[in-house]
C-alpha cells in the first residue's frame, strides 16, 4: 500500500468512528463543540452518509485510484473553507473549526505522500 493509500486508509479509519457517532450518540460528539441538542433525523443520516464515504475510502485505498485520492484532496480542504464561513455568518459557534482538523490534516498528508510519489517515479 503506498503512503497517499494509507494515509487515505487511515481517514477512513476517522471516518468509521466519526459516522457511527453521528449516527448512534451525536449528542455525546456534538455537546462539546457547544452544539444543542440534536433531536432531528438529518444529524443521524450525515452519519450515514459518513459511514458509506468511509467506505469508498478503503475501496480507494485498496485499490491505489489516485485520481480518488487527489480529489479528495480538493473537498477535504474545502471543509475549511464552508465550516469557516458557517462560523462567520453565526450559523454554527467558532468550535466548529476543530472538526475540520482531520480533514484538513489528512488532505496535506495526501497531498504530500501523492507529491513525494510522483517525484520518486
Amino acid at each position: 500500500m503506498s503512503k497517499s493509500a494509507k494515509s487515505m486508509f487511515i481517514f477512513a479509519l476517522y471516518l468509521f468512528i466519526l459516522g457511527p457517532m453521528l449516527l448512534i450518540i451525536p449528542n455525546v460528539l456534538l455537546a462539546p463543540f457547544d452544539f444543542p441538542e440534536a433531536n432531528e433525523v438529518w444529524v443521524r443520516i450525515t452519519g450515514m452518509l459518513v459511514i458509506i464515504l468511509g467506505y469508498y475510502y478503503v475501496q480507494a485505498a485498496r485499490n491505489e485510484l489516485k485520481a480518488f485520492f487527489k480529489a479528495t484532496v480538493v473537498g477535504r480542504l474545502s471543509v475549511l473553507v464552508f465550516f469557516a464561513v458557517f462560523v462567520l455568518l453565526d450559523y454554527a459557534p467558532p468550535t466548529l473549526i476543530l472538526l475540520t482538523l482531520p480533514d484538513t490534516g489528512g488532505a496535506i498528508w495526501t497531498a504530500l505522500s501523492l507529491k513525494a510519489e510522483k517525484q520518486n517515479q
